[in-house]
């Protein structure tokens, strides 16, 4: 399965416009897409394509999945009666045991011309009903093979002295089933009411549940993970911060759920932050490198069970129940004592007095828990982001400066410990553990001294954001 990033522009053809003479012209290409997706389109709806493309007899599979800006490609070859398992199984959280269904067909004849690192490409296309034809359009694309933004930009000026014209263009898809590109986020009105506020936070983090779902299973960017795990914890979050608003018997079993969930996510995250950091000590000890190899083999190895892990979870009812919940949730308000501002006070009301009893002898315990804390009143302002306003924002900004710093610090306990054990585990590995630890206790060292001033700098900001 081949896999690459798309990072492309798309501009519209002028009356007129003939495609200038950019590069080197390749063989014009003329093949025909069918688009497959569920009924309601549902991956359509959050960004996803997939389509059969059959070209001079042979036919090849394309998955587009978001990240960030751009896109990831896959792509597999095989008959169009067929989807391969590979690229399906990576769609179990959109589909969750619905049917794929042809949605639509097009024909395109393509003109492509390489220059600076790109391809130019011209699109003729034709929308197909069987063998009629039901519409037609143009459009121009430059897409990055190994160029830069700045060729990307410079490339589009010249298309644009050429006679093309600057607007957003849809892909394909999306132009012919008349749907928004990029799928655009509910907006809600000003003073919604906490439940509306809580049901759209749950729902955005659903998405993004979604979207990072793929490529955690795919395992190439540990990013995915990473966005999933957060997703998890902020939905958790918040509904832990409206708890005093909630219906308990709705609320209690899904912050659950979203527990178990993170807990099935956390070992794998852990182990991603761990080998990152650890690569790139090892890297530094060039005298250690070679003992120290078998350190970053140990906890690969670890690794690739905690990702196993991972996807055996994806892969269970319990997590596909989660998501159908999570897309039909409508919080089940039991108090209305509150407002999402004054439930965000309350929780720094606490995370003030943890903070109140820490000093610089505090246990490494004692500094995890009062960055769990700041986590939590971080979300909760989050969730009441609509009330607090650019106060809230300034003390969104301050409580991740904080949590980061504390998060150095607990990073830097828990390589310690590993590196304890990695040294313990067999004879004269000593010495090059040493060096490790001391590196790791520099780290945590730094981190002691820098939280009290990002505490006095979060605390400032809060006093500023009170309702």
């Amino acid at each position: 399965m081949r896999e690459s990033v798309e990072r492309e522009l798309k501009l519209v053809p002028g009356e007129g416009f003939r495609l200038p003479e950019l590069g080197t012209p390749l063989p014009a290409r003329a093949f025909v897409s069918t688009y497959h997706d569920t009924p309601d389109l549902r991956l359509a709806r959050h960004g996803v394509t997939f389509r059969h493309r059959l070209e001079k007899g042979t036919g090849l599979w394309q998955l587009k999945l978001p990240r960030g800006a751009a896109r990831i490609e896959l792509e597999k070859a095989g008959p169009p009666a067929r989807p391969p398992s590979e690229l399906v199984d990576l769609l179990a959280a959109h589909l969750r045991g619905t049917k794929l269904v042809r949605v639509a067909r097009l024909r395109t004849r393509r003109q492509v011309m390489q220059a600076e690192g790109a391809e130019v490409v011209d699109d003729a296309v034709a929308v197909l009903d069987g063998q009629r034809v039901t519409a037609r359009f143009r459009e121009l694309e430059v897409e990055l093979l190994d160029g830069d933004e700045e060729t990307l930009r410079r490339l589009e000026q010249a298309l644009r002295d050429a006679g093309a014209e600057p607007g957003h263009v849809k892909p394909k898809l999306y132009r012919v089933l008349d749907l928004t590109y990029p799928p655009e986020d509910a907006q809600l009105p000003d003073g919604a009411l906490p439940a509306d506020v809580l049901g759209a936070a749950l729902g955005e983090q659903y998405h993004r549940l979604l979207a990072h779902d793929p490529g955690t299973r795919l395992g190439t960017d540990p990013e995915d993970l990473h966005q999933m795990r957060v997703a998890t914890r902020r939905a958790r979050a918040f509904l832990r911060a409206a708890r005093p608003l909630l219906d308990q018997e709705w609320s209690e079993p899904l912050r659950e759920e979203l527990g178990w969930l993170g807990s099935a996510l956390g070992d794998a995250r852990d182990l991603d932050v761990l080998l990152e950091h650890v690569r790139g000590e090892v890297a530094e000890l060039e005298d250690d490198r070679e003992q120290l190899a078998s350190l970053v083999s140990a906890l690969e190895e670890e690794h690739e069970r905690a990702r196993a892990a991972v996807v055996e979870a994806l892969d269970d009812d319990r997590y596909f129940a989660l998501l159908d919940r999570l897309e039909h949730a409508e919080p089940k308000v039991a108090s209305d004592d509150d407002s999402l501002g004054e439930l965000w006070w309350k929780e720094l009301k606490r995370t003030r007095k943890a903070f109140d009893k820490l000093g610089t002898k505090s246990s490494d315990e004692e500094l995890h828990a009062a960055r769990i804390k700041v986590k939590r009143a971080r979300y909760a302002a989050e969730l009441a982001a609509q009330e607090l306003g650019k106060p809230g924002e300034r003390f969104l900004s301050a409580a991740k400066k904080l949590q980061d710093v504390l998060g150095e610090h607990q990073d830097a306990a828990v390589a310690q410990k590993r590196i304890v054990a990695w040294a313990e585990a067999a004879p004269g590995r000593a010495e090059a553990a040493e060096r490790m630890l001391e590196r790791e206790g520099a780290r945590r060292e730094a981190a002691r001294e820098d939280w009290p001033d990002a505490w006095k700098a979060l605390a400032k900001r809060g006093r500023e954001g009170k309702p």
